[in-house]
């Protein structure tokens, strides 16, 4: 739904109620024709990252199921269902609540029984949620002559709010047994939804019922949530033409600037194009951050701002993730689709809670390739690993401004400076023999982790012959420099070896001036001891 150009806007930042967006006259990207589409299946489960709309569509199917039609008039499914049939709905939302204390999870539940009981003229008799809730809809079917519909909002928020903590033994028993309803109860339902952020596997709280359809990697449901680029356009286009001249860009600069801010979640290997062999992923920006984008007409890191889930930093903390290790490399689906309680590594969860995406999908191996989906996230998460990794008093994102500064001005004794001072500033004795890591990747890994930063806001390249790939490539609109870094080696035997495997050779042509910088690294000082430019 589009407000005409002479309206305001309104952008229905925090309001998650369907109801709410079209009676309230906010923009409505219309993705009703993809409701429809899933309504028509029985019983499924949809993972995708916190602020993605998963609550939005949770509240569009209760009004769909339970025939609102009014509310839908103008859009696209309007023109595909024609009954509006009323069915009995049970929403269920656990975004709301806490449940690191015994017996809350159980509370919540008995809260949401004993309304609907009461609703029907149930008398409880037991005391078991799922028997309850299998009688509650056994009920409504009788007396309604209808199946019924149940929608789970946040399915998962239970568990990852006790996550590797004892109560999460016990929250994930309750959510089992509740769950197991609907294999009980199958004949009584029409309709099944449960979102959330993470797919838990293996002591599973599905185990108790048919496994749902996971329609997460569904590519026909990949602009489920979130915003695509044609819907972008579509409906932010003459707000994006006002932010740009606000901002001091043409609109297809401001385009391009919204794309690397917010866009690149690719949620499946994508679909066909006109009966093309070669698939095409879906790129979809992250709506929470474009609306607050458009709303205040700035480029902020709105998504990561919001809140890192507690869960993921323990994870983080206790697995003491190497994500130069992690990235890069290519994944067969259940590495990253289903979080496995019992073995370490939390690839998973980092890729369900919307800090990696797919990037590439090998065909022949059935393989993607993780990385980033866009700046903001990589900005957000890499000064949270850096800033936990080199000690909170060293701050990296203040150095990678001013190193990009420098690139750009092409100082290059003041970024030597900069980076000695800052590895000398790092606590590496008190904090990282602890963690048995060598002082190899120690080194290796914290320039990993400032170059990363630093691709927020130029183009590192990672150009590579049959002869190896330097370490680092960094290009600006008038420089091109090559980095290579020796541990316990000179600068010249760097120098030599950005000669010998031919790193510049790509740039023989190009008309920005290029530098090679080699730099060794001293065990010893645990610092730069050498660095030379050519």
């Amino acid at each position: 739904m589009r407000p005409k150009k002479h309206h305001v806007m309104k952008y229905p930042i925090g309001k998650q109620t369907f109801s709410t967006l079209i009676e309230g006259g906010y923009v409505y990207v219309d993705k009703t024709d993809l409701v429809y589409q899933l309504a028509q299946k029985d019983i499924c489960f949809l993972c995708r990252p916190r602020r993605f709309g998963k609550s939005l569509l949770i509240s569009t199917l209760e009004s769909y199921f339970k025939g609102e039609k009014e509310l839908f008039k103008g859009l696209k499914i309007e023109e595909l269902e024609k009954e509006w049939t009323q069915y009995p709905v049970f929403r269920i939302d656990f975004a709301q609540g806490g449940y690191g204390v015994e017996g809350d999870l159980k509370k919540e539940i008995d809260k949401c029984l004993t309304k609907w009981e009461r609703q029907l003229g149930i008398e409880k008799q037991i005391d078991k949620l799922g028997s309850r809730f299998s009688d509650i809809l056994a009920e409504a079917h009788r007396q309604t002559s209808r199946k019924c519909v149940v929608l789970i909002d946040e399915y998962d928020k239970p568990l990852l709010d006790v996550l590797m903590e004892p109560m999460e033994a016990e929250n994930r028993a309750v959510l089992k047994e509740f769950y197991g309803t609907f294999k009980v109860a199958d004949e009584h339902l029409r309709f099944v939804l449960l979102t959330g952020v993470t797919k838990f596997s293996q002591v599973s709280v599905f185990s108790g019922f048919n496994q749902p359809e996971d329609i997460s990697m569904n590519p026909k449901f990949d602009a489920l949530c979130g915003i695509t680029k044609d819907e972008l356009v579509e409906y932010f286009d003459d707000e994006i033409k006002a932010m740009a001249e606000e901002l001091g860009y043409s609109k297809e600069e401001m385009y391009v600037e919204l794309k690397r801010q917010y866009d690149g979640y690719h949620f499946s290997e994508g679909l066909s194009e006109d009966g093309s062999p070669k698939k095409v992923m879906l790129d979809v920006f992250n709506p929470y951050s474009v609306l607050n984008a458009l709303s205040e007409r700035n480029l902020k890191n709105y998504w990561f701002k919001s809140g890192t889930p507690t869960y993921l930093v323990k994870l983080l903390d206790r697995n003491k993730t190497n994500m130069q290790e992690m990235l890069g490399r290519e994944y067969e689906c259940d590495y990253f689709m289903d979080y496995k309680a019992d073995v370490e590594g939390p690839l998973a969860m980092i890729y369900q809670s919307g800090y990696l995406t797919i990037k590439e999908y090998n065909k022949k191996r059935r393989q993607y390739r993780l990385d980033f989906p866009n700046n903001e996230v990589r900005n957000g998460f890499v000064t949270l690993l850096a800033n936990n990794y080199c000690g909170q008093r060293n701050d990296p994102k203040n150095l990678v401004l001013d190193i990009n500064d420098m690139l750009d001005e092409c100082r290059l004794d003041d970024m030597r400076d900069a980076l000695t001072g800052f590895f000398g500033s790092i606590p590496y004795n008190a904090n990282y023999q602890e963690r048995v890591w060598s002082y190899e990747s120690h080194y290796h890994y914290t320039f990993y982790l400032i170059f990363r930063l630093l691709s927020c806001y130029t183009t590192l390249t990672e150009k590579e012959n049959s002869r190896g790939r330097a370490d680092i490539i960094v290009e600006t609109n008038d420089y091109v420099y090559i980095f290579e870094f020796k541990l316990d080696g000179t600068a010249a035997e760097a120098l030599k070896q950005i000669e010998d495997r031919g790193y510049a050779e790509p740039y023989a042509a190009d008309s920005r001036k290029l530098f090679k910088i080699g730099v060794g690294f001293s065990y010893e000082k645990k610092n730069i001891d050498e660095w030379e430019v050519v």
